[in-house]
């Protein structure tokens, strides 16, 4: 066998990853990106001078990018949706009836 041609793929089923983005975090990044050039492009056009366009977009991309890094490293690859998924979940369920759970036995009470 150490005369094959073909070589094993070890990267197989893992998540994409760019300079330290895992995931769903590099398409964040380009929309970051994209989101400080039509900024610039806007101010720009309205007739702001270009250092005052860079001097609004580069703090604006510098924030967000350690940002998007910031929540890269603190919940990895799909903790950002388990979180946000958690703060969806309420605390308490409260049912002031029993009809819900008679209607589930399969006895429909008319109240």
């Amino acid at each position: 066998m150490k005369n094959s041609i073909y070589t094993i793929n070890k990267g197989i089923n893992k998540s994409i990853e760019f300079r330290g983005l895992r995931a769903q975090y590099i398409w964040y990044f380009a929309g970051l990106v994209l989101g400080v050039m039509i900024l610039f492009a806007a101010l720009y056009i309205a007739g702001a001078g270009t250092l005052v366009c860079l001097g609004v977009c580069v703090p604006a991309a510098v924030f967000g990018s350690f940002r998007i890094f910031g929540l890269s490293n603190k919940y990895g690859e799909h903790g950002l949706m388990k979180a946000m998924a958690r703060k969806r979940v309420p605390r308490v369920l409260k049912s002031y009836s029993r009809r819900f759970f008679q209607q589930l036995a399969g006895k429909e009470v008319n109240a």
